[in-house]
């Protein structure tokens, strides 16, 4: 089944921001299912406050980052290798 994973944040009367992926979900057994990203794009980072996140959360965007780089770099010519490599790179 191929759903659409929704996170976001809404302020009432003000703004939303939510971020959005297409992911698959694989059954592996009877109990167990498996997400897997559809979606290859980098979170916009200027979106995100670090203060908000917890190391875990950092970690999760951080790698999250580095999968979608190893995945788009071999297609990407020099000028948008730079853009990638920015909107790829690490937050601590």
């Amino acid at each position: 089944m191929i759903l659409s994973n929704e996170p976001g944040f809404y302020k009432e009367n003000d703004f939303g921001i939510r971020i959005e992926n297409l992911i698959y979900c694989e059954k592996i057994n009877n109990n167990d299912s498996k997400f897997t990203n559809l979606t290859i794009v980098p979170i916009d980072k200027d979106c995100i406050n670090k203060k908000l996140l917890n190391k875990n959360e950092i970690n999760w965007i951080n790698n999250y980052h580095q999968k979608i780089f190893h995945i788009l770099k071999p297609f990407m010519n020099n000028t948008e290798l730079k853009l990638l490599t920015e909107a790829c790179s690490a937050i601590s």
